[in-house]
């Protein structure tokens, strides 16, 4: 049985019962906006941001979800949606997922209208219900995120990210919106309990994880994602770079940075500094930093009664970490 479906299990019914509400959130009197929110649900990615809102809120109320649940992950992955479309604006990617972006049929302009109506949609979600608690979460994560993306275009100006800075961008950018799933989860079922602040926690380190692992694909061969060396091209700072960064004598630091600023298009010299890293300890300390991580996000679930939900969530965790793309 593959992994994600292994982690499926025990929600199944919901996933499937969720796909239908989540199709209906979207819907509008406009057929081309029809068309294009059916492309959007056609082409859907492993879904791990509702599945984390159903384990979680089933983990944590003993085997429960409700209406405010399925709602709350409806809220995310509108909100998650929104920004992938806008991001394919930003960043002038014509493929996601493999298949063309929005942009890409239907031109920018397009794109961010409809960026813009799924944000909407999902804040009209949980306004219309009355789920004020859902929609501080939901808003907090979207603030984050877009903190963290400008904080990281102001740095990458200067390539002078400290590792604190770094692990700044990264909990805004990624795992944001990774903890808002998982207190979702949580308020859905219990509000204000405890359990909303411990499993934000274990969300934000497990996103943690995710983005140092994205980090570690930059530097490996193999059918992810994203080509090699595509972080030091666009003048990304991650966390292999910034560790031989500042292990490294000042000649090297000097080469280092002048590679990433003014050769990044050269694939040579790209390669040079990604064979420097590697026997500098760059990815050692990453994977050790990730695994970290990791560890901690499992010691919160050890509050937890044993249950299928807790056995997905490690699974989940291990998942972030191992996945290959």
């Amino acid at each position: 049985m593959k992994i994600v479906e292994q982690i499926k299990s025990p929600i199944r019914e919901e996933m499937e019962l969720f796909e239908k509400k989540f199709y209906d959130s979207m819907s509008s009197k406009v057929a081309l906006l029809n068309r294009i929110t059916h492309y959007i649900v056609n082409r859907k990615g492993k879904q791990m941001r509702p599945m984390f809102v159903f384990l979680v809120s089933k983990l944590v109320s003993g085997g429960k979800v409700n209406e405010r649940t399925y709602r709350g992950a409806s809220v995310i992955e509108l909100i998650h949606t929104a920004t992938l479309v806008h991001d394919d604006v930003v960043d002038d990617a014509n493929l996601r997922r493999g298949f063309f972006s929005i942009n890409a049929l239907w031109k920018n302009k397009i794109a961010v209208l409809v960026g813009d109506y799924l944000l909407s949609k999902g804040l009209l979600l949980s306004i219309d219900n009355n789920d004020f608690d859902l929609l501080k979460i939901i808003s907090v994560a979207v603030r984050e995120m877009s903190e963290g993306e400008l904080l990281q275009i102001e740095k990458a100006r200067r390539l002078d990210i400290t590792e604190e800075v770094y692990y700044q961008i990264i909990r805004q950018k990624t795992a944001t919106l990774i903890a808002a799933c998982c207190s979702l989860g949580a308020c859905s079922v219990k509000p204000d309990s405890d359990d909303v602040e411990r499993m934000r926690k274990f969300g934000e380190l497990i996103g943690m994880a995710f983005q140092i692992k994205d980090d570690l694909f930059d530097y490996t061969d193999g059918p992810i994602g994203k080509p090699t060396g595509i972080d030091i091209k666009e003048q990304k700072m991650t966390l292999p770079l910034i560790f031989t960064l500042n292990n490294c004598t000042k000649k090297e630091k000097d080469w280092l940075i002048n590679s990433v600023k003014n050769h990044n298009k050269n694939k040579k010299r790209v390669k040079e500094v990604i064979s420097f890293v590697k026997s500098n300890g760059g990815l050692e300390y990453a994977e050790k930093k990730m695994i970290e991580f990791k560890e901690e996000a499992l010691s919160l679930l050890e509050q937890y009664e044993e249950s299928n939900y807790k056995e997905s969530l490690k699974l989940m965790v291990n998942y972030v970490i191992e996945r290959k793309k």
